[in-house]
């Protein structure tokens, strides 16, 4: 039987900690490739370069590299630069969370719906507090999840998890949890500066806070301690609206004749 491949991705760039570590929890588990950007990509989102053509190094570690998003390693490793496709791809390990709306900006996440959609099993890792404080603990939690998704029997069909991880020491987490994604407030206002000429230039503001974070949320989980896992899924159709709208437009459209 052949080896389990496993391609590993982030949106930190190829130089972030929670990438080494990543890695490093995902030896002795398979053949392992790495792709990863060349720059801090965080908040790219699902984004493909395509007004430019795309370059690859190679690091002294090993690791490949390019000038692209999170999105474009993966998509570039599976339609072109591996010789063979994985069986799992591994996004991470984010310096900072990404639960409820972050998931909609995310590099990380969107790195592993990249090979979620091109049929892929695939799992996002992030710390839920940024400075890498509990790297140790998130990367444990990375080798036990991919160990028993690896030890359980074929899934039909991809799959995509959002995992995670509390800051703190591993022994004080209580657990995994199956989680949904909780809400948002609207982000904190643009922050407004001007540049050496006098000409104003803004700033993206912070997050806003949790405003859904109820029992069963990831906001839920992480805030009691448990590492949160959160199956996604890529269709935006609002299925309960279907018919509501559907009604909608054969009325608006009778009114047109």
């Amino acid at each position: 039987m052949s080896r389990m491949r496993i391609l590993v991705a982030n949106d930190d760039g190829y130089l972030a900690p929670g990438l080494a570590a990543l890695v490093e929890a995902c030896r002795g588990l398979g053949e392992l490739d790495v792709v990863a950007p060349e720059q801090n990509s965080s908040g790219t989102s699902n984004a493909l370069t395509l007004q430019r053509p795309l370059s690859v190094w190679t690091a002294a570690n090993g690791y490949r590299y390019l000038n692209g998003t999170p999105s474009d390693c993966v998509h570039v490793a599976l339609t072109g630069l591996l010789p063979q496709r994985p069986d799992l791809v591994v996004s991470g390990i984010n310096n900072g969370a990404n639960m409820g709306d972050d998931t909609l900006y995310s590099g990380t996440v969107a790195a592993a719906m990249e090979g979620y959609l091109f049929g892929i099993p695939s799992i996002a890792f992030s710390l839920s507090e940024k400075g890498w404080t509990h790297l140790d603990t998130a990367a444990r939690v990375a080798r036990r999840l991919i160990e028993q998704v690896i030890a359980l029997p074929p899934v039909p069909g991809a799959w995509l998890l959002n995992v995670n991880i509390p800051d703190r020491p591993y022994e004080d987490l209580r657990g995994l949890r199956t989680t949904r994604l909780g809400r948002r407030h609207a982000s904190e206002p643009v922050i407004r500066q001007s540049n050496p000429r006098g000409e104003p230039i803004y700033w993206i503001g912070a997050a806003g806070d949790a405003r859904e974070a109820g029992a069963g949320t990831d906001f839920h989980a992480v805030a009691q301690g448990h590492v949160s896992v959160t199956p996604l899924q890529v269709d935006l159709t609002d299925h309960a609206c279907l018919p509501a709208w559907g009604s909608w437009l054969e009325r608006a459209g009778e009114g047109g004749r």
